[in-house]
């Protein structure tokens, strides 16, 4: 049937061709066309649909003004208003910050009242939208405001943001500048603005909030002078407030940032954005989003996949941004200005997310910002004596558990990635282990933290224990036999939490006993033994010891069955206070939160393959959509996007620093890896669908594969990994 219908196919291309002329040959697909940003700007995804640059310094968004967790990067699908454009968001994250430097194009008189609150504010002069009125891709975002009548589009250069607003015939032509603007956790203490010419207006905005001292400098060149100006303190300095009158109808904007000085910001302003062609600097937006997008080429025959796959490719390179300046100079840890000499300083580290994917996705596509921002951790380490945990522009939160910049340099270092130094890398690794922090002097004293004395015990311990495997491995490699054999042991404190009888880790206290009541499903958000999560979902963090969380459960057959039964519990989480973040559930398995991200690939350890194949089809099918509400839980700065493109490739990293990616199934009918060696690693499932999500074979260059994993060598080296998938699982292989 099949050749028959190829047949009469090509029997009418035939014809068609002797009837018209020779057709142009097709052009081929743009990859940036199946982007788009909307994906997670609903329900709890946290994304922002503006203009963003890969990596870039400067991410340029519309915010809704709204304050709230569903608003933590300024925009949410469910709103309808604008309350300003402003310059730098975090994509994902469960807290709110940033949205610095608010601009607004009003078409109306502008007045400003002492003392009024920026909801006020917003509510006499916002923008109102329609969805159906707002335009999103990879570098550009535009919206028609259509109670104004402004159409205002935006793009953006690495470390510059160009605005360009049309403004309505028999209108005011005027643009808000509002340094007091801030939603959740942000809050100014001082602001300041200054029109410099006609065409430059520069400022600075201070700010307290996740990221505890923030320091913003600007400039802004505009393509024609300003007509009329004014500047005022609504409610003291931290509340600057300009407008800025206009007398053409169409007025473009150049911003440059900086976290050192206005200077700085100007310089960055126009090396990177000389000129003013909106169109060119929106191409070239684009290109650069091409180039990275390609890195990763995959053929597919389901276009809804394709939208999926590469927004979230996209996704992963929003994060880390770009944050030291044209000439190297960045704001340090202490607020003194620090100059990153010979490298690309990064911020914006979500370690705790993305330690387990984001980055091990980056040591096969991004090798040079692997080195920079291994760099950019060692840095922060000879300034303040410990490595970063959760790093925001220039200031260490110290939010969520664990020191996982550690195993993002252990990969690099094991990897061969980079020049950083390796001996500092170690010492860095160390000396944060051994730090008195959270609970660390006890976990060294005891073995674990005992949890009346230490909140969240159970899920730091874990996570430390996942960091003491991945200085042991860097320790041995570096031939230092003692430090190896220590952290080896501490890296098996995981084991103290294990109760035999229940089969869950429990919470310990310092003499010893359990605490009680347990339930594995109850969780509370603040005060419980987990971070984000309960038993069931972190009985499954050991991906540094598989098989030794085996032996604890009482073999293969025992291990799958308790995995298996995670997957059926009718009520996978209990409790009036449970974590908004877990979320995604598949029973009691919760991927909108990255504790879990490696659960599904475990089946592979226990000889039932099949049952990670089933279930990441379940995961990539029913958890990810190209839709707004397309994601179960917060992106999480790349992290929940990159578990996404490694599962449609058919592998994961479940222990990146043990340099093996384990098998799941593939959702794509072949994938070209771009290895920025020469070099392309090719992945071929041509019988890939839906419903075939079960391998049959494994062969990489031809050999077949009597193991579930492939190593981080083995696709650097380039060549061709090729499943066989059916419908019906082989039980019998892997086994």
């Amino acid at each position: 049937m099949l050749k028959s219908i190829l047949v009469f196919f090509v029997a009418a291309l035939i014809l068609a061709a002797c009837e018209s002329p020779a057709p142009k040959a097709p052009v081929a697909d743009r990859l940036t066309d199946f982007v788009d940003p909307f994906i997670g700007t609903g329900d709890h995804g946290h994304t922002y649909p503006g203009a963003a640059f890969p990596f870039g310094q400067i991410q340029l968004s519309p915010d809704n003004g709204t304050q709230g967790w569903d608003w933590c990067s300024g925009y949410h699908y469910s709103d309808s208003i604008v309350a300003g454009f402003s310059h730098l968001h975090l994509s994902g994250t469960g807290i709110g910050d940033l949205a610095d430097i608010s601009f607004l194009p009003v078409s109306t008189d502008v007045t400003f009242k002492e003392g009024e609150k920026n909801g006020d504010f917003v509510n006499r002069y916002a923008g109102k939208y329609k969805h159906s009125d707002e335009v999103a891709k990879a570098g550009y975002y535009s919206v028609n405001l259509k109670n104004s009548g402004i159409k205002a589009e935006f793009t953006v250069t690495e470390r510059a943001g160009l605005h360009r607003y049309s403004f309505p015939e028999g209108g005011q032509n005027n643009l808000v500048i509002n340094l007091g603007f801030a939603i959740n956790w942000d809050k100014p203490y001082k602001t300041s603005l200054k029109v410099a010419d006609s065409t430059l207006v520069t400022g600075t905005r201070l700010s307290k909030g996740w990221a505890a001292d923030q320091h913003v400098y600007f400039a802004v060149r505009f393509s024609t002078p300003i007509a009329k100006s004014m500047i005022t303190n609504v409610g003291g300095e931290d509340r600057t407030v300009g407008l800025l009158n206009f007398k053409q109808k169409q007025v473009l904007a150049k911003v440059g940032v900086s976290s050192v000085s206005v200077e700085n910001a100007i310089a960055n302003l126009d090396s990177s954005l000389p000129g003013w062609d909106f169109e060119a600097t929106q191409k070239a937006a684009s290109d650069a989003w091409e180039k990275e997008l390609s890195k990763i080429r995959i053929q597919s025959d389901d276009l809804t996949q394709k939208r999926i796959f590469y927004t979230a490719l996209y996704h992963t390179m929003v994060a880390p941004a770009l944050f030291s300046d044209s000439n190297g100079e960045f704001k340090g840890i202490k607020g003194d200005v620090q100059k990153a000499s010979g490298y690309k300083r990064y911020t914006v580290f979500s370690l705790w997310d993305t330690y387990r994917a984001l980055h091990p996705l980056y040591t096969l596509t991004q090798q040079d910002r692997v080195n920079d921002m291994v760099k950019t951790m060692l840095d922060q380490y000879k300034q303040t004596g410990i490595l970063p945990v959760w790093e925001l522009e220039g200031n260490e939160t110290f939010c969520m558990v664990g020191n996982h910049s550690i195993p993002v340099i252990a990969e690099a270092l094991l990897k061969g990635i980079g020049d950083f130094d390796h001996e500092l890398a170690f010492q860095a690794m160390k000396a944060t282990s051994l730090n008195d922090r959270d609970g660390m002097g006890l976990y060294d004293k005891l073995g674990y933290m005992p949890a009346d004395k230490i909140q969240q015990s159970v899920a730091k311990s874990l996570e430390v224990a996942i960091d003491d495997w991945c200085v042991a491995a860097v320790a041995k490699k570096l031939g230092k036999t003692e430090d190896a054999a220590y952290f080896a042991r501490r890296s098996d404190n995981f084991k103290a939490y294990f109760d035999k009888e229940t089969r869950f880790m429990r919470g310990k206290l310092s003499n010893g006993k359990w605490t009680t009541p347990f339930d594995p499903a109850s969780s509370s958000h603040e005060g419980s033994d987990y971070t984000e999560g309960n038993g069931w979902q972190y009985l499954w963090l050991v991906p540094q010891n598989v098989p030794a969380l085996i032996d604890l459960l009482g073999g293969k057959d025992g291990f799958a069955d308790k995995l298996d039964s995670l997957f059926a519990v009718k009520e996978g989480v209990k409790g009036k206070n449970a974590s908004p973040d877990i979320s995604g559930l598949i029973g009691a398995y919760a991927h909108g939160n990255e504790p879990g991200h490696q659960t599904s690939f475990l089946f592979d350890y226990a000889g039932r393959a099949w049952r990670t194949q089933e279930i990441n089809r379940q995961i990539q099918t029913t958890l990810y959509a190209d839709k707004p509400s397309g994601l179960s839980g917060n992106e999480d700065c790349g992290q929940m996007s990159a578990w996404y493109v490694f599962s449609a490739l058919g592998f994961y990293p479940v222990n990146p620093s043990d340099l093996k990616y384990q098998f799941g199934s593939p959702i794509v009918q072949e994938a070209k890896i771009d290895l920025g060696s020469g070099k392309v690693f090719t992945v071929k499932a041509p019988l890939a669908s839906v419903s075939n999500k079960y391998i049959q074979e494994v062969k990489l260059n031809g050999q077949t594969l009597d193991r579930v994993y492939i190593t981080h060598k083995e696709i650097m080296d380039g060549g061709v990994l090729e499943f066989v998938m059916a419908a019906t699982p082989n039980k019998n292989l892997f086994k």
